[in-house]
């Protein structure tokens, strides 16, 4: 908690996770907080239109479950009464890879909760409810960023409000929560500084999902199955989880020319086909419930604003506006989370200083690179074995590759290992725990063998 507000008016545009965790930490520093949130907010477990791949298995890691506790306290409670499902990490869920089927089952030491995208958000959404000074806006566009005449500084939004007319809040800060980017980029177009530099994987996945209701007669030991392609010559892979109102949700992937269809004949011939007959035998006498919905995710992107210099005082982008990832590798909600955590601990450090709005931008871009690189790393890496993958690929690539197929052989036969790596993974640990040189020499060793 703050020992005192640092100034009057936060605005944050955006109601998604990014949007909600950051609102829920401005509340102790600014008399009052406003999310501007241009779709409906239901009241109830439903999907919308703005956030188009809710339909599909969304995860939330380990690191992301740490970090909305510490922001809302007991959230694993509520999110168990609101009826999602736990797990044991490691144990729960069959892990199926071209080497291991299964891979090892070992309980790994912490419950996990699988549920849909709206029970999630939902949930959390409540809870930032409940704090007095936010107000939530659904039906609020934000349109444009007003400034100080030498573009210095943010003061205030204009957005269109939920009648259709055009509207507008003054504002200490603006947290750009949207995803799009589109209120920060254009910002800085405005003032005349540079687009921030990116770095793109061009990635070409599409997803297909559907939910099927879980047979009776069910008698598996599993509560969710992953199977992993055979890369690099196949791309199918699904993930199957339970879900809330005794559910299976099922995502298929395929990237490139091999995306999975809509249909359901197509639906079922696709998961046929993945590289082991687990999860097809699970679904082909199930009930489906609703339709198949797909989606397409062409390229991860990361935005670097820590490069621009003189960043406009009393802007800060968050979430997807900065890095929007690959979502086959389940991060964007669990590091969107954690920045939020940043953020709190960055305004608790700087509320001393006379201006402490004015270093919070270039502190946040710093040490969110560093949150940022794990994430990043860890999916780049699977990403690059295609060979149709666009964008520059690591200096060390086939090295970092052939370290990782061994790590996780050596994960398989010690316990302790892979838990550290799962924990990585899972980002409860930084990918630079994965360099101790015992275990390094450990996975050197297992590499000389292949």
């Amino acid at each position: 908690m703050a020992s005192k507000l640092l100034a009057r008016q936060a605005v944050v545009v955006g109601a998604g996770m990014a949007g909600l965790a950051a609102a829920r930490v401005l509340a102790d520093y600014f008399e009052h907080v406003t999310v501007l949130e241009r779709d409906t907010l239901p009241t109830e477990t439903s999907h919308r239109s703005g956030i188009p791949q809710s339909k599909h298995v969304h995860a939330l890691l380990g690191g992301g479950q740490r970090a909305l506790s510490d922001l809302f306290p007991g959230v694993e409670d509520d999110l168990a009464r609101a009826g999602a499902v736990p797990f044991r990490v490691g144990l729960d869920v069959r892990l199926e890879t071209p080497r291991h089927d299964p891979f090892p089952r070992r309980d790994l030491g912490w419950i996990a909760y699988s549920m849909s995208r709206p029970l999630i958000e939902l949930v959390v959404r409540r809870r930032v409810e409940q704090q007095p000074n936010v107000r939530l806006c659904p039906h609020c566009r934000a349109q444009n960023l007003e400034t100080t005449p030498d573009g210095s500084t943010v003061t205030a939004v204009r957005f269109e409000n939920s009648g259709g007319r055009g509207d507008r809040l003054q504002a200490d800060l603006v947290v750009d929560a949207s995803g799009r980017g589109t209120l920060t980029l254009g910002l800085l177009e405005a003032v005349g500084h540079p687009p921030p530099q990116e770095t793109v994987i061009g990635v070409d996945i599409g997803y297909a999902s559907a939910i099927f209701a879980i047979p009776d007669d069910f008698s598996g030991d599993w509560k969710g199955v992953r199977t992993l392609a055979q890369v690099p010559q196949h791309s199918r892979g699904g993930l199957m989880l339970a879900l809330e109102g005794n559910c299976w949700i099922l995502t298929l992937a395929g990237r490139h020319a091999d995306k999975p269809p809509g249909d359901a004949d197509g639906f079922l011939t696709y998961a046929k086909q993945l590289r082991t007959p687990t999860i097809y035998n699970a679904i082909r006498r199930a009930e489906r419930v609703g339709d198949i919905a797909r989606f397409g995710f062409p390229a991860s992107v990361w935005r670097h604003f820590e490069r621009i210099e003189a960043f406009p005082r009393g802007l800060l982008p968050i979430g997807d506006t900065i890095c929007r990832f690959n979502p086959v590798y389940g991060q964007g909600m669990s590091v969107a989370a954690q920045e939020a955590v940043l953020l709190r601990r960055l305004l608790l450090k700087l509320e001393e200083e006379a201006d402490p709005l004015a270093r919070l931008a270039p502190a946040f871009f710093a040490e969110a690179c560093a949150l940022i690189e794990t994430p990043w790393a860890l999916a780049a890496i699977p990403d690059f074995v295609f060979p149709q993958t666009r964008g520059e690929r690591p200096p060390d690539f086939e090295r970092t590759r052939e370290f990782g197929a061994a790590l996780t052989l050596l994960a398989a036969r010690d316990a302790h290992v892979h838990k550290l790596m799962i924990e990585v993974q899972q980002l409860l640990m930084p990918r630079s725990a994965l360099r101790n040189p015992d275990l390094v020499e450990r996975v050197r060793a297992v590499m000389a063998e292949t």
